[in-house]
């Protein structure tokens, strides 16, 4: 499963991550690197906290559709692949 993930940076702050097609899943980095690590694990969290719950995974959106969200109008984009088999282990 490939998710975006919306990135901001302000100029006294760490990396902040949302993850658009997971409402409710945010992660943070002081390095982007460290941003893109994070927002890795807090997805498969999320998609644990999910399948406890057995609630169904939200459908994912288009890049185009998250784009014209004012919420992510200065975002920087990037995408993050989860293996289905991270979240059951």
């Amino acid at each position: 499963m490939i998710y975006l993930l919306a990135i901001h940076k302000d100029a006294d702050s760490d990396y902040g991550v949302t993850v658009p097609d997971l409402p409710g899943c945010f992660s943070a980095g002081s390095s982007f690197e460290e941003a893109l690590h994070n927002a890795h694990e807090a997805i498969l969290c999320h998609l644990e906290g999910l399948a406890l719950d057995n609630e169904t995974t939200p459908v994912s959106q288009s890049f185009e559709t998250h784009q014209k969200n004012p919420d992510f109008q200065d975002a920087v984009w990037a995408v993050v692949e989860v293996n289905e088999l991270q979240v059951a282990a």
